[in-house]
């Protein structure tokens, strides 16, 4: 879509017609769909790569839930979108986050970064996931000395932890979906957590429970205490239990998963409207209270909100049409099908199909 800025050009700012806050699966779907529409964008990540949390968290953890994919890895999906949005050449800023937006009087909007790269757009589509992130810490004893080689948070190689003596901490889908991946291939696996209450999914818990009654894993209610070990050496973990007993279990490797702490960080300072860290959005665009700034995926809310991958993808799609008509507001958009409009052929870079001759097909 060929536009032009109606404010004029700022010195030294990247000039854009929509810069795109975060690099998950939201936000590289949103590079495909603006592009379907002839839109080019930037990207912009805090990460060092593209792929937001299934990159960053679980690689390879399935998801079962991406239409026409009845499993698929998370890195996987990942790598599968960075293939489908390289027709239209977006160009990604990684490893710095966004640290201010400034409304200016046209209605444009300048962006600084960590890095302190500037950008000049019409239009802001935010994708940040839960925003920035940090997993919850272990609170053991020494735990931090041992963060990344004994102390794990997130899982980049199963492969790492295959034959090892595991503890793993917490109650929710990740630790369980560990717990049952691992059993079976590592030396051990004791599962703790600190009540009987589990936030996992049922099927999950049962499974979990069924191989902890035939002694395939150890399942134990407690909290983390402390690291064993002196000095550099790692020698496993000591919990405590609910009845307040002490326990010392050897292990190679201890992997927490507590959940995140979700920060919306720089983006509370917005000026958004904001609802429980979340951000407000509309059904028909998914703008936020300010317009020509839009939010997808699971950063924003609205009534009946889901967080659900899929669900982020409609959004990106209604989301290009709104920055289309903000870009071009005299010109109509119209819907074109992928399957048979030419237009989309070519941004794609794909061969049209030849019609059918008369009285074939």
């Amino acid at each position: 879509m060929n536009s032009t800025h109606s404010g004029a050009a700022i010195d030294g700012a990247i000039q854009a017609d929509v810069v795109i806050v975060g690099a998950g699966p939201c936000g590289l779907f949103q590079i495909f769909e603006l592009g379907l529409l002839g839109i080019h964008a930037h990207i912009i990540d805090s990460l060092n790569h593209p792929g937001g949390q299934c990159s960053e968290l679980y690689p390879e953890k399935p998801i079962y839930d991406i239409p026409a994919l009845p499993i698929c890895g998370a890195q996987e999906l990942i790598d599968r979108l960075l293939a489908q949005t390289k027709p239209f050449n977006a160009q990604y800023h990684l490893g710095q986050e966004v640290t201010e937006l400034n409304v200016l009087e046209d209605q444009t909007f300048l962006l600084r970064t960590s890095q302190d790269t500037r950008f000049h757009t019409r239009t802001v589509i935010i994708a940040g996931g839960l925003g920035s992130f940090q997993p919850r810490r272990l609170g053991a004893e020494r735990s931090e000395q041992f963060e990344g080689t004994h102390v794990h948070y997130k899982v980049k190689s199963a492969a790492d932890f295959t034959n090892q003596r595991l503890v793993i901490f917490g109650g929710g889908d990740s630790a369980l979906d560990w717990t049952l991946e691992f059993a079976g291939k590592a030396r051990s696996v004791t599962l703790v957590h600190r009540r009987p209450e589990f936030r996992a999914a049922p099927a999950s818990v049962a499974k979990m429970r069924d191989l902890a009654a035939t002694g395939s894993i150890r399942y134990i209610e407690a909290m983390p205490h402390s690291i064993l070990g002196e000095d550099d050496r790692f020698g496993g973990v000591r919990i405590k239990k609910t009845d307040g007993e002490v326990e010392d279990l050897e292990c190679d490797q201890v992997m927490a998963f507590f959940g995140l702490h979700p920060k919306l960080g720089p983006i509370a300072d917005w000026g958004l409207n904001i609802d429980k860290r979340a951000i407000l959005v509309d059904t028909e665009k998914f703008q936020t209270s300010t317009p020509g700034i839009f939010a997808i995926g699971d950063i924003n809310t609205y009534p009946g909100k889901k967080k659900l991958i899929l669900s982020g993808f409609h959004e990106a799609a209604l989301a290009a049409f709104a920055v289309a008509a903000v870009l071009n507001p005299t010109k109509k958009v119209a819907l074109q099908y992928t399957t048979t409009s030419p237009i989309m052929h070519r941004r794609l870079g794909v061969a049209t199909p030849p019609r059918p001759a008369a009285g074939e097909g």
